[in-house]
């Protein structure tokens, strides 16, 4: 997500943001469009699944979506009740949840809600961790994939791996999976990509799915003709790096996958705990 985004999204969740009896809280007719949402009923609809996910935590709902009415005014001086909801920032968070992450608010609504300051620079850091997690399970996810595809081809487990580690040495300039993991201090019993940035995890990604298609689109067999496949992959996506000035070998290591998951699932629990405590 583009920092200019994150910029604007904070500024318009913080300007909708008014307190309540010192709670904080959002209008849910305010938070539709910035969410993304043209119509009322689709928003509502979210906002249902929300309430039953609240319910189902054992938090009531009264407590965290109250319903209002709202008076507008229409053509010719005319007034209109509209159906509107206060929502406490545990609210939102469901609503975020429940929502679709493929869009840049949903995602971006889904951190702000869940951590509790209010500092843009928490809530950017925040979106990369989650943005590095999901880039390691979709290598993942490729990488699963690519398995199957050339073990109905005659390579077994052991050949997956040599595979892999002679992409490796192209992607990152001569230097193979066991190489790489010295150089970042990557324990032995785990998967390089666990340490890897965001970057160098996506361009992994690239080559195993262009791996996949050609596999598939040239009818290749054995492991000599995948592998040479596999190497012509990677080193294309090593060429593009290298024109735009990345040398992925050079890059330093990131934290470890592990630890990142497990901050980020600790900050969603402390959310929900906080929409626990009744609202006074």
């Amino acid at each position: 997500m583009k920092k200019e985004l994150i910029e604007a999204l904070f500024a318009q969740f913080e300007q909708a943001r008014y307190d309540h009896k010192d709670v904080e809280c959002w209008s849910a007719r305010e938070l539709q469009p910035i969410l993304g949402y043209l119509r009322w009923e689709n928003f509502f609809k979210v906002i249902e699944k929300a309430k039953i996910a609240c319910e189902n935590s054992g938090v009531a709902i009264s407590d965290h979506f109250r319903d209002v009415t709202k008076t507008i005014d229409v053509p010719k001086g005319g007034k209109r009740n509209l159906q509107d909801m206060v929502l406490t920032r545990y609210a939102c968070y469901l609503i975020a949840q429940n929502g679709d992450a493929q869009k840049d608010p949903i995602a971006f609504a889904q951190t702000y809600f869940a951590v509790q300051t209010r500092k843009q620079e928490i809530i950017e850091k925040r979106l990369l961790d989650i943005e590095r997690i999901n880039a390691r399970e979709k290598l993942s996810t490729s990488e699963k994939i690519l398995s199957s595809i050339l073990y109905e081809r005659g390579v077994d487990e052991k050949g997956f791996a040599n595979i892999r580690s002679k992409g490796d040495q192209a992607l990152f300039g001569g230097f193979n999976t066991r190489d790489m993991k010295k150089r970042l201090m990557v324990p032995d019993n785990r998967p390089l990509a666990d340490f890897l940035p965001t970057l160098t995890i996506k361009a992994k990604d690239f080559a195993t799915e262009l791996t996949s298609h050609n596999v598939v689109e040239k009818d290749l067999e054995g492991e000599p003709d995948i592998t040479d496949e596999h190497v012509d992959n990677n080193s294309a996506v090593r060429k593009i790096l290298l024109e735009r000035g990345v040398k992925p070998e050079t890059l330093p290591p990131a934290e470890d996958v592990d630890k990142v998951k497990k901050r980020i699932k600790k900050e969603d629990k402390h959310a929900l705990n906080e929409g626990t405590r009744k609202e006074e």
